[in-house]
């Protein structure tokens, strides 16, 4: 099984503009589900605690969201899933597999005594869950517009719905793209 480098690298920027688009949007969720936990912050912090964490925490997380993306573009091609679920249901299961460590925040992070409690937080756990949802949709929709088949003959999910929102039965049932 070959990689491409251009593909994986086109993952990768896709990654990284997905990380962007959830940390920016940190201070919206904050306020939404009354949870002060910021994920550039855990990672800055787990580093410095001086003035640069900030920058240190959004560059990490930059770097973990392309790192995933890299990884993404190479896996989800073999998903058996529709495109636009990938993304998702790819940073879902990350979600699933890494929530748990946040039992251990509190006592094991340099700068644990700085985070709220999150594991049996309930309002934490939905904040982190929507974050990874974004990050997903995000990196899903760009990595699948920007590693597009160049072969047009390839059909996209498109075709699935039709302007009266009911889909087209003949073409799912078919396999043709209309």
């Amino acid at each position: 099984m070959a990689i491409d480098r251009a593909q994986t690298a086109r993952g990768a920027l896709a990654g990284a503009v997905a990380a962007g688009v959830w940390a920016a949007q940190q201070p919206l969720d904050m306020k939404v589900f009354g949870v002060p936990y910021d994920d550039t912050e855990l990672l800055g912090k787990a580093l410095t605690r001086g003035r640069f964490w900030r920058p240190v925490g959004v560059a990490l997380h930059l770097a973990n969201g392309a790192v995933f993306g890299a990884a993404y573009a190479v896996a989800a091609p073999r998903v058996p899933l529709p495109s636009w679920a990938r993304g998702p249901a790819a940073a879902l299961a990350e979600h699933a597999a890494t929530w748990p460590l946040t039992s251990v925040v509190g006592t094991v992070h340099p700068a644990g005594k700085d985070f709220p409690p999150l594991f049996a937080n309930p309002r934490a756990l939905a904040q982190a869950t929507w974050r990874h949802l974004l990050f997903g949709a995000v990196l899903g929709e760009l990595e699948r517009r920007w590693n597009a088949p160049s072969d047009p003959e390839i059909p996209s999910y498109e075709h699935v719905a039709s302007t009266n929102g009911h889909g087209d039965l003949e073409a799912a049932l078919s396999g043709s793209s209309n």
